[in-house]
C-alpha cells in the first residue's frame, strides 16, 4: 500500500475520503486489511505528512480510528478524549487539519457501551472529569426527554447508546457554530462532516 502523498492527497474529493473509511471498515470486520510495510512508511513520512481525515473519537482503548478504518502512518488525524466532546483545543486542532494541512473530512465518531456517556447519564462527578461529562449532558437531556414523550430513538434500546449517538449529532452541530474556519470550508465544499457509530460487539461502524 502507497503513502499517501500531497498530490495524492489534494486529489480526493470529500466524497472520496468519506468512501476511504467506509472501504477501510469493511476491510477490518472481514480480517482484510491491506499489508502495509510500516517501516516503510516511517521513511516515507519523515519529511512529511498529508493525511486525508481528521478524526475525533473516544479513549476507549476498543476504539483505535487508525484500527478499525485500517489506516496506515500518515494517514489520518486522531484526535481522542473521553466522550469524544469538543472544546477549543479540538477545534483547533481541527482547524490546523483542515486549513492548513489540507484534510478533506471531519469525523465524529462515538461507540457503544462507552463509559463517558454512562458517566453522564448517571451524573457522575470527580475532579476534572465533571466538567467533562457536563459537555455531554444537552445529549443525555435530549434523550431523557424524547424516552418520557414516548418518540426516543428505537435504534438502539440501551440508553446509553442512544445518548452516544445524539451526542455525536450535537457534536457535528457545534463544529461549524463554533468555528468559522471549518464553517467556510464546510460552505465551500472543500471537506465534508460525518458522524458514526462503532459497534464494539461486531466492528462495524455506522455513517452518518
Amino acid at each position: 500500500m502507497t503513502t499517501l502523498t500531497k498530490e495524492m492527497r489534494d486529489l480526493l474529493t470529500p466524497k472520496q475520503a468519506v468512501e476511504m473509511l467506509k472501504n477501510g471498515n469493511q476491510r477490518f470486520v472481514n480480517n482484510l486489511k491491506i499489508n502495509r510495510n510500516l517501516l516503510n512508511q516511517i521513511n516515507e513520512t519523515s519529511d512529511g505528512q498529508y493525511p486525508f481525515a481528521f478524526i475525533l473519537s473516544c479513549i476507549d482503548s476498543r476504539t483505535s480510528a487508525e484500527l478499525i478504518f485500517d489506516q496506515g502512518l500518515g494517514d489520518i488525524f486522531s484526535c481522542r478524549i473521553a466522550g469524544n466532546i469538543l472544546n477549543e483545543d479540538i477545534l483547533g486542532s481541527m482547524e490546523f487539519a483542515c486549513a492548513v494541512s489540507g484534510a478533506k473530512l471531519v469525523m465524529v465518531l462515538g461507540h457503544s457501551e462507552c463509559g463517558a456517556i454512562k458517566g453522564a447519564c448517571d451524573h457522575v462527578e470527580m475532579g476534572h472529569l465533571t466538567k467533562l461529562l457536563k459537555k455531554i449532558q444537552p445529549a443525555v437531556k435530549i434523550i431523557k426527554k424524547n424516552k418520557k414523550n414516548h418518540n426516543h430513538n428505537q435504534k438502539f434500546q440501551n440508553i446509553t447508546d442512544q445518548v452516544s449517538e445524539q451526542n455525536v449529532l450535537e457534536v457535528m452541530k457545534k463544529i461549524p457554530k463554533k468555528s468559522k474556519i471549518i464553517r467556510k470550508l464546510l460552505k465551500e465544499k472543500k471537506i465534508a462532516l460525518v458522524g458514526g457509530m462503532y459497534n464494539i460487539s461486531s466492528g462495524v461502524v455506522e455513517f452518518y
